[in-house]
Formats: structure tokens, C-alpha cells, sequence
């Protein structure tokens, strides 16, 4: 039988999909998530702080709605002006939020959230009050803007909304674009974090770095995390090409963190600093993992930082590149409190194993069922998805695994799957509700391809996509040990995650 959380059969789903075809004049990125989780609250358990479902209270759900849909109305987060200029005039006439504390700025292709929440943990578990802005969010919108840990209360989100609204209207009427969805909830994190006030404040690259609306910032401290190829039609082609936009990060006399890179993306990367004078520790130099184990839920790590050795590192997340990553928002931490430079002396190595301790990243090889066992896992580009089939085969010891495919269609497809083949035994492609989703039989002729045809199911809705899914695994036999893992894109694993519920 099933694990999907008890449902009518002939209500539940299909509510879903009609509150997403009413959503017509709203971003169906937001309608999808918001929608599901209206609909689908009641089946799930309980949703863990740092993904908050809608609010409980009618009048401030609705209130969050009309800012929703507000925002929806300007461009998505894919139609770009590359320009800082509209971003540029809403802080100054919001009086410089930004400038009103330091900043650790992270750009690069995989790892940027991951490593954000590590960052924000390890400053946190010093005593610090924090602030993080990433992107996209797995769930809710409110995820994007976090205050010492935990995303912003949805009436702090629409308070920081309306008092920035005339502001942003004044920006509006003065530009010849709009301010984007972007950009608005970029001007309303600076804002929130300075109205905290917070100690420090972390905040992950939207796209690229030169012109990303969150480059107002003059980062302390700028991370690096590793380059590939993604979004190569607006950064460019090659790992230099796009190594060269996200080098504009990298402010004078800041501290650069570089997690391992291809040689071309380095070059690149180390001119930059140079030019503005600015100090790097690399990976695999100044830094790095030194050793790693398989642990009950996570893995223990060996951390070598730029002011000595930690042992003994706890940390609940899967795979290598957690680990790189967790290298990575060490050194990064250790850059800010000056460590290797100003202080001799490394942090404190109690403080550091608990903050690991309590990392966690949703939607990044999350086990959100068990019986069988049903993974989520964000990746959406190639390099993403080679990093999480190793993982799977380190941290799984599934007999079987299927696959529940669903992506973006201006993404690397085939890349995404040909990562893939070597672990699934089928997969079952489908398509989430954004307007950027590929076709799920477009995508289905793209698997059959790389997988064979009687590897490859095709169900177009996601509700449908994970029972078939959850059925083949459950297939006895030899096939006892069954998983699911379902992946491709931000979106298909945020209406995944509500569908299934946690337990």
C-alpha cells in the first residue's frame, strides 16, 4: 500500500489543480505552493520552523495573499535587466539599509543555500544575531528572509512590504522597468535586516554577481561556492564566462572564500581579487575537509579552517559536497571573526560542533516518508545532479530506486538525467504546475533516450507521479529495499514536500 498521506481520492488532488487553473492572473509559481499548501494542510504532519505553512489566522493569510499577488504582478525572477540600478535607487531612497551592517555575500552554481545556512548557524551559535536572504524558496515566500534562524513571521512580511510599498512605487515611476519580484524582496530583506537590527546578515546571489539585485552589499566577506555551467545563456557559456560574473562579489579589501573550482572559473576568479586587493583562502590550500565518515543521519567530519583543525564535526546532511560545503561556511565564518588574520586562535570547537549539529537544509536530500523511503532532493542542473546521485549511493542502501522527474524547461534536461541513469531503475517523469516546467511527454522523449523505454513512465500530474512511484518501489521480492527520489527542480520538490507531508 501507499505511504501518501489518507486522501478522498476524488477530492483532495483535484481541488489542487483547480485552485492552480483559478490562480490565472498570479505568478504559477506562487499559486502552485501557495495553493497546495491550502488544500493539502490537513493530510501532512508537521512541518518543520524553518518551512512554515500558511498562516493559521484568516485575516493575515489573506493579507499575505494580496502582497503575493502584488508581487506576482511584476517580472519573474527569470526576466532579467542585467542592472543594479533600480536596486541601486530604492536603497538609496530606503536610506542605505545595507550599509548598516556587515555582510557575508555567496555566489557560485550548487551549494550557495546549504552553505548560507551553515554560515548563518555558526554565527548564530557565537551569540550573533543573524540575518539570511536565499532564494528560491522551497515552500513559502517568507523562507527567502530569515531573523536568527527562522524565517520572518508572515505579519513581519507584510509589514516590511507596505512600509517599503511607497518607496518602491517611487523607484517604479522614476525607471524604465519596474522593480522586479526579485528586487522587491531583495530591498524588503535589507530592510528587515536593519530594522532587526541584525549583527550580520547572509545572503545568497539570486543569479550570477555583477548585476544581481543583492550586489548593493559590500561583503566583508565574499564565498565563492564551486562554478559549473547553469543559466549559460545569460552568464555565458564556458565556467571562465560565468566565473567572471560572479566574481563582481568580490569587493576591495574583502576576504575571498573559494571552494574548489575549475581552473579556468579560478584564474578568473583569483585576477579579481587581485585586482581589488583582496584576501582568498582556497580549498584544498588554506582549507578543506581532511577526513569523512557515513554517520546515522549525517556524516562526521575532520575540518581543517584557516585557524587549525576540528575534529569530531557532526553534521546531519548527506553526501560529500555537504561537506565541502560545511569546509566552505567554516572558513568563511572564521574569515569574518578574523581568524588567520587578525587572531591566531581557532573558534571555539564546542560552538562549531553544535552549530553543525543543528544545520538543516529542506529539500536537500530530505527523507520525508519512510515505508518506502521517499527523498527530495532540489537538484536542477547537471552538476547538481552528479553531486546528489553520489550521495544516494553513499547514503542509501536502496535495492531499487525510482526516480520522480519534474523540470524546469530552460534547464541542461538531458545533463540533469544521463546523471541520473546510473541509479534509477525507472523513472517517472511529470511536470510541476510553474509555467517554466517542461512539458512532462517533452521531457518523457528526452528520458526514453537516455534511459530506454521501458525504464520511463510518464504522468503528467505530480499527485500521480508519486503514487506510481511509491508503487513501484514497494514491489516485493527483490526489490524489498525500494526508494523514491524525487528531484529536478526547486518547484517539483516544494509541491512534493506538501503532497507527502512530513511524519
Amino acid at each position: 500500500m501507499s505511504d501518501l498521506p489518507p486522501r478522498d481520492p476524488n477530492e483532495s488532488f483535484d481541488d489542487f489543480d483547480e485552485i492552480i487553473e483559478a490562480e490565472t492572473d498570479r505568478d504559477p509559481d506562487l499559486a502552485v505552493i501557495e495553493a497546495g499548501s491550502r488544500t493539502l494542510r490537513t493530510q501532512g504532519g508537521p512541518q518543520q520552523a524553518d518551512v512554515p505553512g500558511r498562516p493559521e489566522d484568516p485575516e493575515v493569510d489573506r493579507a499575505l495573499r494580496e502582497v503575493e499577488a502584488e508581487l506576482a504582478t511584476r517580472w519573474g525572477e527569470t526576466k532579467l535587466e542585467p542592472s543594479v540600478t533600480r536596486i541601486a535607487a530604492l536603497m538609496d531612497v530606503l536610506g542605505e539599509p545595507q550599509r548598516s551592517y556587515p555582510s557575508i555575500h555567496i555566489t557560485g552554481t550548487n551549494g550557495k543555500t546549504s552553505t548560507a545556512r551553515m554560515v548563518e548557524s555558526l554565527l548564530g551559535a557565537f551569540d550573533l544575531r543573524t540575518g539570511r536572504y536565499t532564494s528560491p524558496h522551497v515552500q513559502s515566500i517568507t523562507e527567502r528572509i530569515s531573523l536568527d534562524g527562522a524565517p520572518i513571521s508572515a505579519e513581519r512580511f507584510i509589514e516590511t512590504y507596505q512600509d517599503i510599498k511607497p518607496y518602491v512605487e517611487m523607484v517604479d515611476s522614476r525607471q524604465e522597468y519596474r522593480l522586479s519580484f526579485f528586487e522587491v524582496l531583495t530591498g524588503m530583506a535589507y530592510a528587515a535586516f536593519a530594522d532587526a537590527p541584525v549583527d550580520v546578515a547572509v545572503v545568497e546571489v539570486g543569479m550570477g554577481g555583477s548585476w544581481d539585485a543583492t550586489n548593493v552589499i559590500d561583503g566583508d566577506v565574499a564565498v565563492v561556492t564551486p562554478i559549473d555551467l547553469d543559466h549559460t545563456d545569460r552568464l555565458g557559456a564556458t565556467t571562465a564566462a560565468i566565473a567572471t560574473e560572479k566574481a563582481g562579489i568580490i569587493k576591495q579589501d574583502a576576504t575571498v572564500i573559494l571552494a574548489q573550482q575549475p581552473v579556468d572559473a579560478a584564474q578568473v576568479l583569483l585576477k579579481k581579487a587581485v585586482e581589488v586587493d583582496a584576501t582568498v583562502a582556497r580549498e584544498g590550500l588554506e582549507f578543506g575537509v581532511v577526513a569523512r565518515e557515513v554517520a546515522v543521519g549525517g556524516q562526521l567530519l575532520t575540518l581543517r579552517g584557516l585557524g587549525g583543525e576540528y575534529d569530531q564535526v557532526y553534521l546531519p546532511l548527506h553526501g560529500p559536497y555537504q561537506a565541502h560545503n560545511a569546509a566552505v561556511a567554516l572558513a568563511a565564518v572564521e574569515a569574518f571573526f578574523g581568524v588567520g588574520s587578525q587572531r591566531p586562535e581557532s573558534l571555539d570547537i564546542d560552538t562549531v560542533r553544535k552549530a553543525f549539529a543543528a544545520v538543516s537544509s529542506p529539500g536537500r536530500l530530505e527523507v520525508v516518508r519512510r515505508s518506502p523511503t521517499v527523498v527530495l532532493d532540489a537538484a536542477h542542473n547537471p552538476a547538481g545532479a552528479r553531486a546528489t546521485a553520489e550521495a544516494v549511493g553513499e547514503a542509501f542502501d536502496f535495492s531499487r530506486l525510482i526516480g520522480v522527474v519534474g523540470a524546469s524547461a530552460d534547464k541542461n534536461v538531458r545533463g540533469l538525467l544521463e546523471a541520473f541513469e546510473p541509479i534509477f531503475a525507472e523513472v517517472v517523469v511529470t511536470q510541476n504546475s510553474s509555467h517554466r516546467a517542461m512539458d512532462a511527454d517533452e521531457l518523457a522523449a528526452i528520458a526514453v533516450e537516455v534511459f530506454g523505454d521501458d525504464r520511463v513512465q510518464v504522468e503528467p500530474r505530480l499527485p500521480d507521479a508519486l503514487e506510481a512511484a511509491i508503487t513501484l518501489a514497494e514491489e516485493e521480492g527483490e526489490f524489498a529495499g525500494g526508494g523514491v527520489l524525487v528531484t529536478g527542480s526547486v518547484i517539483t520538490v516544494g509541491e512534493a514536500r506538501l503532497l507527502l507531508g512530513r511524519r
